[in-house]
């Protein structure tokens, strides 16, 4: 250990909510910590995804932090669906609230992490050389944090802009006037177009695959709902508990199974959940994300609301996904299907057409070259272990994290991975992450490792490992409950489908409620399926 290397009890990888959080409760706990963030302030994907139309698709009064009853108070979010800024301004709000600047390195990118199994401890190395020693450290760097940019031939000749959703610029974009090409169509994407639309003098959308998107109907926070919610807001989160979501605490109980009902009832119920808008369409029918019937009828309505929506019947069509709704992420948008009638947007299909280049002057594909002045890549993330790849972890044999996951991620809990003692991820790949509501289940995954610190502490023991057999005991659970429904029936950035050669296994775990109660009765039996030193 370099005498010169600075030394705590844990190092903390990024300063989203999971890092920003899992610092506060450190604090607490009586732990030395210290948070590294490559961006210059706090808010994780809220600091990068500065896109037009960048908004939560978990309603404000429910995309918060629940541990601070004092911080519950004194918010007021002004939207149902809280928009980046605005979500920042809350990150940055709770940072001053609780002081935690002072403990967080910005502009720091860590580049390794390498255990000693003799000492023990990690060493932490960022990019400039600098080196970090701690007993623990803990991943909080987000399950959508690694943009992917596509090697397209001929980039680097493109004479106009080029930007990324996901690393957009600090400062304002302006695309008056402009000829715009956007890439990609998912979130991201059926956001940031209709606005785009609005500047641009002509928007050309190259869609490879067509998304499943529901009208958020989003509308400023009535005062006396948000008044409403925070009178009562340990029953409001119970009620988000009991969704089996952790999220749409406010929204009706779904119609029970599709086939109990008749037709005309199945359509009143899919209309209701399309009028009230958002994710919740997911949840019109019980059995929607279980039963391909049942999703095939949801599948055939939104089609027909598309083609209501679109007055092109060519460009309906081509908007028109023909895959299982869930099984890629559903998107909440605002206006997106009507900006199609705009005279000034075109849909390409490169399915039909792949994109063969990009020149100076613009875009060509198999049939047609484009002329552009900016291009816009929507292309997503190297999800759920994309920032972990992108550091040098190394267990206690020297093996890379990398190698070990090299047929596809592997946890106990999603929170530590054998061969890696004292090494925690926040939301790791083996935990609900993505298919609820990520504030809680930071919160939730943040609480269990501090009371897992404390554990250790009081019974004087300094390492802490995930049992190898029990990590595979726990993503075959992991990967039969995900058979149960359809989300493994497509391809999807849920199992690694959008990354060329990365292993597809489908990793969130489903059931959040089952979730948290296996982590308790593992607690309770003194953290059972973890091995101590």
């Amino acid at each position: 250990m370099s005498r010169d290397a600075e030394r705590f009890d844990v190092l903390i990888i990024g300063a989203g909510f999971a890092g920003m959080y899992m610092l506060h409760r450190l604090r607490l706990a009586g732990f030395s910590a210290r948070v590294f963030e490559v961006g210059d302030d706090v808010g994780g994907t809220w600091y990068w995804n500065r896109y037009p139309g960048a908004r939560c698709d978990v309603e404000s009064v429910e995309y918060a932090y629940e541990f601070s009853p004092e911080l519950v108070q004194e918010w007021d979010w002004t939207e149902r669906y809280a928009a980046q800024p605005e979500i920042l301004k809350y990150a940055n709000h709770v940072a001053d609230r609780f002081d935690l600047r002072r403990d967080i390195q910005f502009d720091c990118r860590i580049a390794s992490a390498h255990y000693d199994a003799e000492e023990p401890h990690w060493t932490l190395t960022d990019t400039a050389g600098q080196q970090y020693h701690s007993q623990f450290c803990v991943f909080a760097t987000g399950c959508l944090s690694v943009p992917i940019k596509p090697d397209v031939p001929g980039l680097e000749s493109f004479a106009g802009e080029i930007f990324y959703t996901g690393e957009w610029p600090h400062q304002p974009v302006d695309f008056s006037g402009q000829r715009v090409g956007v890439i990609g169509t998912g979130s991201s994407g059926i956001q940031s177009i209709p606005l785009i639309a609005e500047q641009a003098q002509q928007l050309t959308v190259f869609q490879r695959s067509a998304s499943y998107t529901v009208p958020a109907r989003n509308e400023p926070l009535d005062p006396q709902l948000r008044e409403a919610v925070k009178a009562d807001y340990p029953a409001f989160r119970q009620r988000s508990r009991d969704s089996g979501y952790i999220f749409g605490a406010r929204m009706p109980a779904n119609a029970g199974f599709a086939s109990c009902l008749s037709p005309s009832e199945q359509q009143m119920h899919l209309e209701n959940y399309w009028r009230i808008g958002g994710l919740f369409f997911a949840r019109a029918f019980g059995d929607m994300q279980l039963d391909t019937g049942a999703n095939a009828i949801a599948q055939e309505f939104v089609r027909t609301k598309i083609r209501d929506l679109v007055h092109d019947p060519e460009v309906a069509e081509r908007l028109c996904p023909d895959a299982i709704i869930g099984c890629k992420r559903l998107c909440a948008d605002t206006g997106y299907y009507e900006t199609y009638n705009r005279p000034n947007v075109s849909l390409v299909d490169i399915n039909a057409a792949p994109i063969e280049s990009i020149t100076e002057k613009g875009l060509r594909t198999s049939d047609a070259e484009y002329p552009l002045d900016a291009l816009v890549f929507a292309t997503g993330f190297d999800a759920m272990t994309g920032a972990l790849d992108r550091v040098d972890i190394r267990g206690a044999s020297g093996q890379r994290l990398s190698d070990v996951w090299q047929y596809g991620p592997a946890t106990l809990l999603g929170v530590q991975t054998a061969g890696f003692p004292n090494l925690f991820m926040i939301t790791g790949p083996g935990s609900p992450s993505v298919l609820s509501n990520m504030l809680q289940s930071i919160e939730q995954n943040v609480e269990w490792i501090t009371d897992l610190l404390k554990y250790m502490r009081e019974h004087e023991h300094e390492c802490v490992e995930a049992q190898a057999d029990q990590q595979t005991v726990w993503m075959e659970y992991v990967a039969a409950m995900a058979e149960t429904t359809l989300y493994t029936r497509c391809n999807s950035w849920y199992r690694g489908a959008n990354i060329e050669g990365k292993p597809q296994v489908f990793s969130p775990c489903v059931g959040y409620n089952q979730y948290v109660e296996y982590c308790d009765e593992v607690a309770a039996a003194g953290y059972s399926g973890f091995d101590f030193g």
